[in-house]
């Protein structure tokens, strides 16, 4: 662990925030931001493609966003030179990051059997770099499940070990977020042979399909995983299904350092506004 880095850290953050925090504390707060940023989806804090998003991530106290990369018709298509531009000025003027980028239109134009869907994959993997950005999700949900789909699997393979020299050279990586388990996973990145393909890791989804979570993220490992979804449906983080403290230790195990992106978790009558503030809020006790 490299202390003097986390003592200029610190120093900055206690800078800007006009107060020095003790030593032990210090270290503790150091480490957390060297170590984890809390986000959330665009799409969950009902934002989608929107530059607003970033604005309103400062309001609810999250470190940034995970942004969408739509098709060519959206109103704010980040394959623009000013769209990007939009996003970057809007960052800085709310001092929040963009977390990754997410291609959910996916679910609706499966990159399994859509050439649209394929070219606007290695369209995005041009865009990152511009965006000084590393990740993008790839969905593969509704119309785009290839969960029991062999067929589909296997095009999916043969697109993607066609598509990962490009997004090597860019060094970006392609995150598949989908119904399948960790060894159907491995399955299919051991096909396809790149750095660049790895799993997002969606605790809901993956605690939905009945696996075994924390034993999958262990199993999957830092090398094959990029980034985190922390989920609930249907309940605020900490009041579901999902133990984020043990889901932490997996973490800490593999030494995962990246963004926690914060999807769905909206409480039972409350606000999605309230609902966010309560969850970042909730995680930051976990992990710090």
């Amino acid at each position: 662990m490299n202390r003097s880095g986390m003592t200029r850290r610190e120093a900055i953050a206690a800078a800007a925030t006009g107060f020095v925090l003790s030593p032990t504390l210090s270290a503790l707060a150091a480490d957390t931001q060297r170590r984890f940023r809390i986000g959330a989806c665009d799409w969950s804090i009902g934002r989608r493609g929107q530059p607003s998003a970033l604005a309103l991530a400062r309001e609810i106290g999250l470190d940034g966003v995970q942004v969408s990369f739509g098709d060519p018709d959206v109103q704010f298509d980040l394959r623009k030179e000013d769209v990007r531009r939009q996003y970057q000025q809007a960052a800085r003027e709310h001092s929040v990051q963009i977390a990754s980028l997410g291609m959910g239109v996916l679910n609706s134009v499966p990159y399994s059997s859509s050439l649209d869907a394929e070219r606007w994959v290695e369209q995005c993997i041009e865009v990152l770099p511009r965006l000084n950005q590393k990740i993008v999700l790839l969905a593969f949900f509704g119309q785009g499940d290839i969960k029991d789909k062999p067929d589909l699997q296997a095009e999916v393979i043969r697109r993607l070990k066609k598509v990962a020299p490009k997004a090597e050279q860019a060094g970006v990586i392609l995150g598949l977020e989908t119904w399948l388990s960790a060894d159907e996973h491995l399955r299919i990145l051991d096909a396809v042979g790149s750095p660049s393909v790895q799993v997002y890791y969606d605790t809901a989804n993956m605690e939905k399909q009945g696996y075994d979570i924390y034993k999958e993220i262990r199993q999957l490992g830092r090398e094959r995983i990029c980034e985190f979804h922390c989920k609930e449906n249907g309940f605020l983080l900490g009041e579901g299904r999902v133990d984020f403290r043990r889901v932490k230790e997996a973490m800490d195990d593999i030494g995962y350092d990246g963004w926690l992106v914060i999807e769905s978790a909206v409480g039972k009558g409350r606000s999605i506004q309230d609902s966010y503030v309560h969850n970042q809020k909730y995680l930051r006790s976990v992990y710090q």
